[in-house]
């Protein structure tokens, strides 16, 4: 948070916190992470403010590529970032590797 406050992006309604995003970069690729719009304030809009604001954030980076990982069934975060222009990739393969006590 200290090397990049400007990644860490808030939306308020007056002084109430409703939206919130977290941008990181690796300086070719810029990702936009845990979106997230209180359940009352949906469908106003703030969603695509906050990824305006991240595209903003990136770009007085230097990042050009904008990126999001959205779980398949989660059609509604689909279609909001389709909104804004994003393509859908189906040629990316993700792993993850879960910490246990034996690894």
């Amino acid at each position: 948070m200290a090397a990049n406050p400007q990644f860490f992006i808030g939306a308020f309604e007056g002084n109430r916190l409703v939206g919130v995003v977290i941008v990181s970069s690796d300086t070719r690729k810029g990702w936009i992470n845990r979106l997230a719009v209180d359940p009352e304030c949906r469908h106003r809009g703030v969603a695509k403010r906050l990824i305006a604001e991240s595209e903003k954030a990136l770009r007085r980076q230097g990042v050009r590529i904008f990126c999001a990982l959205i779980d398949e069934d989660n059609a509604v975060s689909k279609s909001l970032f389709e909104a804004c222009g994003y393509e859908e990739h189906r040629d990316i393969v993700y792993f993850s590797k879960h910490k246990t006590d034996d690894t």
